[in-house]
């Protein structure tokens, strides 16, 4: 077996395989990297992995990976408790608190240091604040993404909009879906619903998930009805199938989808698929009517550092600092789509400007990084079961099965009672 992480969970081949014209050597550290996601990220990993090996010959990589975040994480859990850590963990930026607080992952504040201050590295302190959590830098963020638009152009010109030029809000954008649907027949949007896209829609409203002192829900307010409303005419006014995302992306490569709300990190995945289908278009997220300064949820992930043999740890580190190094970045943003977590590879041109240049759907990410915020992280043990519990009402609403008044109270009565409590 010749390719790297093919199935999730499970041990997978060295990463002289990704570069084989390196020879084993003797004596070589081999360590253990998980990730999440493989669908979005392999392309990403595959590369560093072999632009890795060309200067660190001596390391050897086993990737470890899971279908996605909720998943990845549960796993670490378990795996810590069975004192069978790997030694190196990239998890989704908002549930990295858990393992900060449990102290499963390391401080990275030592490591980062030894090479001098953290900005002449390329990690600002924006992006250091995407993995630290009341002070303990618990990891370093390797991707970040916001939710852009996806457009079929062709579909798009026949229901009697400009591709180049679409409607700025969610209100112009529900108008397109349903010419979309009169006008050539297919379904017109597809807003990819979940825990990040009501957090996405909810800054969008100036909400927020909890009070400042964390000691209560804050999306139980005006903001997250809002919130839920849009999922409902979503729904009743466009007609948006009840998809879930793999079917969902089908549909659009395959010309059956108009528009399609989801994350930049698949831009090379959409790429790929829709290949000479149709003429694809990317735009950044609609706002909400009136409100143009909302901010959105910052999506990605971040590496840990999980290991406890001294020399496994330090090839763990380097493995680490190359992921989110200039050259590691700038790597991963051209095999996925997300927007580099390097301040260098954002603002050298030797990097990346040429790239944003030349491949214009990739840009809508950088256009809207102004706006972007943090993912919320729950505190306390059950930051996986708080995000199912949101992702569980929210298709309430999409399926009908609930109306936003009652999905919402529903989502704040499940959340409090997994919160910690407060003595």
């Amino acid at each position: 077996m010749t390719a790297i992480a093919r199935r999730p969970l499970l041990a997978l081949p060295a990463a002289a395989l990704a570069a084989p014209a390196i020879p084993r050597a003797q004596g070589a550290t081999e360590i253990t990297v998980h990730y999440c996601q493989p669908f979005i990220f392999q392309a990403s990993y595959d590369a560093i992995t072999a632009a890795f090996a060309r200067i660190e010959p001596s390391i050897r990589i086993t990737y470890v990976t899971s279908p996605g975040y909720p998943e990845g994480a549960q796993w670490l859990l378990r795996q810590a408790a069975t004192n069978q850590l790997p030694d190196l963990s990239f998890q989704g930026l908002n549930l990295a608190r858990v393992f900060a607080e449990r102290r499963i992952a390391q401080d990275l504040m030592p490591l980062i240091l030894q090479g001098g201050s953290a900005a002449s590295q390329g990690y600002s302190d924006a992006l250091l604040a995407l993995g630290r959590f009341e002070g303990y830098q618990a990891g370093l963020a390797y991707a970040a993404s916001t939710a852009i638009t996806y457009v079929n152009a062709e579909l798009v010109r026949r229901a009697g909009f400009d591709p180049a030029a679409l409607p700025a809000d969610w209100d112009g954008h529900i108008r397109m879906a349903i010419a979309l649907r009169e006008r050539t027949g297919v379904d017109g949007m597809w807003f990819a619903w979940s825990e990040w896209m009501f957090q996405t829609l909810l800054l969008q409203h100036h909400g927020r998930m909890m009070t400042p002192d964390e000691s209560d829900v804050a999306f139980d307010s005006p903001a997250g009805l809002a919130t839920l409303r849009y999922h409902e005419r979503f729904v009743a006014e466009t007609g948006m199938p009840a998809l879930n995302t793999n079917s969902a992306q089908q549909a659009f490569a395959a010309g059956r989808l108009g528009a399609f709300y989801w994350t930049t990190a698949v831009v090379r995945n959409f790429i790929q698929s829709v290949g000479r289908n149709f003429e694809l278009r990317t735009a950044t997220l609609p706002i909400v009517p009136g409100i143009p300064d909302g901010q959105l949820a910052t999506g990605g992930a971040c590496g840990m550092l999980t290991a406890r043999d001294p020399a496994k740890r330090e090839a763990a580190w380097r493995f680490l600092r190359f992921a989110t190094s200039p050259e590691g970045q700038t790597l991963m943003v051209k095999n996925s789509g997300y927007v580099p977590c390097n301040q260098i590879a954002i603002d050298d041109p030797r990097w990346l400007s040429d790239f944003y240049r030349d491949n214009p759907l990739f840009r809508p990410a950088t256009e809207q990084a102004g706006k972007m915020a943090p993912w919320y992280a729950f505190p306390g043990p059950n930051g996986v079961r708080i995000t199912q519990a949101i992702t569980n009402n929210i298709s309430r609403v999409i399926e009908r099965q609930a109306t936003p008044e009652v999905a919402l109270r529903d989502m704040a009565a499940e959340v409090r009672r997994l919160l910690p409590r407060r003595s």
